[in-house]
């Protein structure tokens, strides 16, 4: 039923221009694989924008959380996200508010949510839960925010604070009872409530924990994620004993190396891409440090960008071989494996 609603959201935001472009995106996509040659046709259907770099916790695989940025930092601006959806709507079709930093720290986030929804854009977001107080979760709700994606990597305190460090689990917790409540009192079937709990070798054990406190709160979905661990070749100690969590595996030598080998094509290339709080645009959300920037949303139009020489250069490089791009050797998105949890 939850999952009926949450792919009916979607499919209420499409339309005859943006089915199209899809088409195009898809089938520029394959041809690009079989001729082993970079062609684009359409425009992304997916971007994630940055409402901010800034976050309350000190996760210590996020740059975020570790104050490690080299880039420029701050919040997205209303007028400057208005701006962009205008050019952008009649091709986009699902927009996530999140791609470094925690949402709700922009004051002016919900404000933009709803921009979008009038616009007929599906919307998501990522939160650590810890600013869904009784008034946000109302205005959440209101908002027409689609999905709402809680992290939370642990049952208890002392296993959650291992890797969310500065957290507070009963705040996480009362922020998604708050959601839920308003939900119901509002009669909303959105935002569609995902926890989504990032498997680490500490917080394993307390899986079926999860699926129990998911159910009595009467949370949508849970999402298992696998970790993205950054220093993993000898081993880390957030990579899971169960091998079935993890995007790694031990080798005989007792090194560790990712599971799958990654083709020289790119999917996220080719419907989607990443937009920091100041505008600029990335390839996608493992360019956290915004290395690789394709072009400049305060100097060129959405358009320019995706079809400019910068971009035609980086699709270009990966056709030829991922080992060319520092982000791209070292993409675990291949091994990327989210569980989806039955909890009904």
């Amino acid at each position: 039923m939850f999952k009926q609603q949450h792919i009916l959201a979607i499919l209420k935001c499409l339309t005859i221009g943006k089915l199209y472009n899809m088409l195009l995106v898809y089938t520029s996509f394959y041809l690009t694989k079989y001729l082993k040659k970079p062609i684009q046709w359409g425009l992304p259907f997916s971007i994630s924008i940055e409402p901010t770099t800034s976050c309350n916790l000190r996760c210590p695989e996020c740059p975020s959380g570790l104050r490690a940025f080299t880039r420029n930092t701050g919040m997205l601006e209303p007028a400057f996200f208005e701006k962009t959806i205008q050019e952008i709507k009649q091709h986009l079709l699902y927009l996530t508010f999140y791609f470094q930093g925690e949402p709700y720290l922009n004051r002016d986030f919900l404000k933009m949510v709803k921009v979008a929804k009038n616009n007929k854009i599906y919307t998501s977001t990522s939160t650590n839960g810890h600013y869904l107080t009784d008034a946000v979760a109302k205005e959440t709700v209101v908002s027409g925010l689609d999905r709402l994606i809680i992290s939370i990597d642990g049952t208890t305190q002392e296993t959650y604070q291992q890797y969310r460090v500065g957290g507070h689990l009963d705040k996480v917790l009362e922020g998604t009872k708050n959601i839920i409540k308003w939900k119901k009192e509002l009669k909303s079937t959105s935002p569609y409530v995902i926890f989504q709990f990032l498997v680490v070798r500490h917080n394993e054990h307390q899986i079926e924990d999860l699926k129990k406190i998911a159910k009595e709160m009467q949370v949508d979905e849970v999402i298992l994620k696998t970790a993205q661990v950054y220093n993993y070749e000898n081993g880390n100690d957030l990579i899971p004993l169960q091998e079935k969590y993890s995007r790694y595996k031990k080798l005989s030598n007792g090194k560790y190396a990712l599971k799958n080998k990654l083709d020289d094509a790119c999917w996220k290339l080719w419907h989607s891409n990443a937009v920091t709080w100041d505008g600029k645009v990335v390839p996608c959300c493992f360019d956290k440090d915004a290395k690789h920037i394709l072009g400049d949303l305060q100097k060129d139009s959405f358009q320019t960008i995706w079809h400019n020489q910068n971009y035609w250069n980086f699709r270009r490089q990966i056709t030829k071989g991922r080992k060319e791009i520092d982000i791209c050797s070292n993409c675990s998105e291949g091994c990327k494996v989210n569980f989806n949890v039955e909890i009904d």
